[in-house]
This record gives structure tokens, C-alpha cells and sequence, in this order.
């Protein structure tokens, strides 16, 4: 005799295995007034039939069951989706108080025949709370093994995240660290197409930067109205992710264009994350799949849009040292340079020669120093302004910074009086030169805002190291005031050592 399974309640499901109709009646009486589910069975065959429909909690088994099969309790374990339910079995009481029953293998508890209520529901309320615990402890290992498999490949995911990071925070250039991030994300992720594209919302056409799958191509201009998921992505500020662009209502448009085009549409997915460096630089992160690969996913667009920030901080970062890197050399420049004459000013120069002479020392070396004054200037002030003045030296300035080396060293030393550092260079030398560059500037035709140009000459002193009797910066420039001086008082457009 055997009854349809029935419902689950909250009291659990308990299958009774019992081949007396009598029996297998009150005991099914007993636990539904207890509020449990009942399924009574009358054998081995039907215990598994009705198993193999709804698992139960529990089997109250009779004894000669297990007699009449003695692989029913094996079978029963064997197949995992049964191994949690819990198995009473009823069997005739000992003989004797000191005969202790013994319990078959794969059994979990017994109880006495003729039965004692108080005693059955005990051990059924006992298998029941074990039956609960047991699968609750086997539901949260599971929940455990999904966890720590998450973290696995959320372990890989930011280790490769990690070293997309670590490369993109180091000095470059916007364009490498696009081409960068570009390169590893379309590795990491698998896929064949990754690119930047910068532009502004409302523009009719965007910039690549970079593209994973070719290195060649750089500031290539696209037409956005062929990309829809690029305006989007622009325009709300958000992620855009189209897993397949046959259907999706975003691709309408281009899906009528490309069927009129005849072109075949070889995309699977897409991928457009936007962002922005500053008010006026912004732009995507577009990725695609084609037909042969797979579609991409959110997890794809947060790991993509991970990276993507990272890599924006480091342009943003990139950007802002060389603003400041800028700035320094501005601000140097304004330290060092005399800003009429755009040569090195007179705080400058004592710098360089002070180091110029230590190398000289160091290497037993030579340095010459010319001192050169513009002969009669202040006739220039005088008749053609003050203006005028300020154009011959800055004249006088370029001609002298075109004629020296690249090693050489010119200032305004003050007024109109300049001087120029000459390294690896003796008097012999530096005479020559200071002959060649008193004939060129008298050659030179000055621009001073008139209608004739005007012809100057220079009176020039030269000094070297090491030389007799200077040991200091104060001893050369001595030296080489003395010589100008000479130069002056010989009837000046000069050269004197």
C-alpha cells in the first residue's frame, strides 16, 4: 500500500516505510497531527520511487525491510541527493535490558517496537533538528566554496587589474598611457578591438588616440553618427553596453544603414565608457567583439572602468607635473634671465663662473672671460631715445648668443656692458674670437625704429684662468676690467688682454 507524496510543510517531510497497513496508518496519524508531511510506503521499490519524486527528511524504516534488502540502507546512501536524509529504524525491542540493539550501517537512530509516542516523537524531532542543521552546514559550505571561488577570480581579475595600474602611474605622455591601457585590455579581456576615443558631446567627429589593434593609428578622425553607443555614452555620462548589436533598439539606425551600404555586420558587442580628463578633453573607452568572439558583459565594463580611471588619474597627474615642470622652467627663466636682452642676468652669471672655475680646477683646464661695453651708447640714448637703446642691446644680445658654441655662456653683466664665458679656451682663442665678434657687431646694421639704421662698435676686455695673480671670480672680472679699460683709452673698438 502506498499514498501520493504530500506537500512539505514546515514540520518537514517524513517518508514511513512500514509494510503493516495498520501500522504505517497510526503512526501517518500521529505525525500529522504533529504537523509534519507524510508519505507512507510499503516497500523498498516504492521507497525509492517516492524518493526519486520529493527528497524527505526523514525515513522511519521498519527492521524487516532491511532484512528482506539488506542493500536498501547502501543504496539509499550511495546517491547524493539522499545522503542528508536521516533514517530511523524501528525494530522489536531487546530481549533484556542489557542487550544493546544494533544500530544497521547507514542508519542514524532506532526506535523500539511496539512504539511509545513520547519516545518516537523525540527521536524524530532529534533527526529532524539534525536533518535541519546538517543541510543548513551543508548549504553555507557551498555558499563558502562559491564565495572563495569569487574571490579567486576576483583575485585574478585585480592582479591583472594591479599591473594594468602599476604601469599606467608611471611619467608618460597622455598618448602612451592611452596606447598602454589600450594594449592590456584588450589582452586581459581577450578581444580584438580597443580604442580611446576623444571627443566632446555634440561633436560631429571624435579623435583616436590609441588602438589595441593597431599601434600605427593616431589622432585618426571617425564620424560619430556611425557610433551611436559613443554619443550615448557621451551624453549620459555612463557606461553604455550593447551585448548583441543585431537586436538592440540603440543600433536601429545603423542596422538600416549597413543593410543599404551592403555591408556586412560582422559586430557582436560593444562596449563605451566615458570620461574626462578636464573641461575641455574628454572622450570614450570603446571595446568590441566580433562574431567570432564573445560578448562582453558588466563584469568587462567594471573592469574596464577601473582601469579606465586609473588611467585618467595618471593623464590628469601626467598632465599637472608638466604644467608644473613648465612653470619651474618659467620661473626659472625669469630668475636667470635678464628679461630685456633674454640672456643670462648678472646673479646668473656669477653662478656659472663659479662653477665653471671649480671644473676648471678640477681638471686643470682654462676658461676666458670677455667683458665687452658698447662704445659711445648713451649718444644712442640721447639722440634717438631711450627705446632705441633697449633695441641695440637686445640686438647686440642675439648677435652675441648666435656667435658663440653651444658650451659658451653669455649675460648682461649691467648697462650696456656684456659678458661672454669662454670653457677650453686660452687667450690665443679667445682673442680670435673676440676680434670676429668686434667685427661683426661694427658690420651690423641696428634697427632702432628710424630711417636709417645705425653702426655701432664694442670695446672688448678679456681675462683667463688660471692666470698669474687670479685665484677668484672678483680677481677675474678685475683682469678683464682692466683690459676694457685699456681698450677704451686706446680710442676704443678694441681688444685687449
Amino acid at each position: 500500500m502506498s499514498s501520493s507524496p504530500a506537500e512539505l510543510s514546515e514540520g518537514g517531510c517524513i517518508v514511513i516505510a512500514e509494510d503493516d497497513p495498520g501500522i504505517a496508518g497510526a503512526l501517518s496519524w500521529l505525525l500529522r497531527e504533529q504537523g509534519y508531511s507524510v508519505v507512507s510506503v510499503d516497500g523498498g521499490e516504492s521507497l525509492f520511487a517516492n524518493m526519486e519524486r520529493a527528497v524527505a527528511d526523514l525515513v522511519l524504516l521498519d527492521a524487516d525491510m532491511i532484512e528482506q534488502d539488506n542493500a536498501l540502507l547502501t543504496r539509499l546512501r550511495g546517491d547524493d541527493r539522499w545522503r542528508d536524509v536521516r533514517v530511523i529504524v524501528a525494530a522489536p525491542a531487546a530481549a533484556s535490558d542489557k542487550e544493546v540493539p544494533v544500530l544497521p550501517a547507514g542508519a542514524d537512530d532506532y526506535v523500539n517496537k511496539p512504539f511509545r509516542v513520547p519516545e518516537l516523537l523525540g527521536r524524530v524531532r532529534t533527526q529532524l533538528r539534525a536533518s535541519d542543521q546538517l543541510r543548513t552546514a551543508r548549504a553555507a559550505l557551498r555558499e563558502a566554496a562559491a564565495e572563495l571561488e569569487r574571490a579567486r577570480e576576483d583575485a585574478i581579475s585585480n592582479r591583472r587589474l594591479i599591473d594594468i595600474l602599476h604601469e599606467v602611474t608611471g611619467e608618460m605622455s597622455a598618448t602612451e598611457i592611452y596606447r598602454l591601457l589600450t594594449r592590456r585590455l584588450a589582452r586581459v579581456l581577450q578581444i580584438s578591438h580597443c580604442s580611446i576615443v576623444l571627443a566632446r558631446v555634440g561633436d560631429p567627429t571624435g579623435t583616436i588616440a590609441a588602438a589595441a589593434e593597431d599601434a600605427s593609428i593616431r589622432d585618426v578622425s571617425v564620424r560619430l553618427d556611425r557610433y551611436p553607443e559613443i554619443n550615448a555614452a557621451l551624453e549620459s555620462g555612463r557606461p553604455v553596453l550593447v551585448q548583441d548589436a543585431r537586436v538592440h533598439p540603440l543600433f536601429a539606425g545603423m542596422r538600416a544603414v549597413w543593410a543599404e551600404e551592403k555591408t556586412p555586420m560582422d559586430m557582436r558587442s560593444v562596449v563605451s565608457i566615458p570620461f574626462s580628463i578636464d573641461r575641455w578633453r574628454s572622450g570614450v573607452l570603446f571595446l568590441r567583439t566580433n562574431r567570432a568572439e564573445r560578448a562582453l558583459t558588466p563584469d568587462d565594463v567594471d573592469f574596464a572602468d577601473v582601469a579606465l580611471r586609473a588611467a585618467v588619474a595618471a593623464v590628469r597627474r601626467a598632465q599637472a607635473l608638466e604644467t608644473t615642470r613648465a612653470d619651474n622652467r618659467r620661473l626659472e627663466a625669469l630668475a636667470t634671465t635678464d628679461p630685456l636682452t633674454r640672456v643670462l642676468n648678472r646673479r646668473a652669471l656669477l653662478d656659472r663662473l663659479a662653477t665653471e672655475l671649480d671644473r676648471v680646477r678640477r681638471y686643470q683646464s682654462t676658461l676666458s672671460l670677455l667683458l665687452l661695453d658698447v662704445d659711445h651708447f648713451k649718444q644712442i640714448n640721447d639722440t634717438a631715445g631711450h627705446l632705441a637703446g633697449d633695441s641695440v642691446l637686445r640686438q647686440i644680445g642675439a648677435l652675441l648668443q648666435e656667435a658663440v658654441r653651444t658650451v659658451d655662456v653669455v649675460a648682461r653683466y649691467g648697462g650696456e656692458e656684456f659678458v661672454t664665458l669662454l670653457p677650453e679656451t686660452s687667450d690665443e682663442g679667445a682673442t680670435a674670437f673676440a676680434e670676429r665678434l668686434r667685427e661683426r657687431i661694427a658690420a651690423h646694421a641696428f634697427e632702432v625704429g628710424g630711417d636709417e639704421p645705425v653702426h655701432l662698435t664694442v670695446s672688448i676686455g678679456i681675462a683667463s684662468f688660471p692666470s698669474p695673480g687670479v685665484e677668484s671670480t672678483d680677481d677675474l672680472f678685475a683682469r678683464a676690467d682692466g683690459a676694457l679699460y685699456r681698450a677704451k683709452s686706446a680710442g676704443r673698438n678694441q681688444v685687449h688682454v
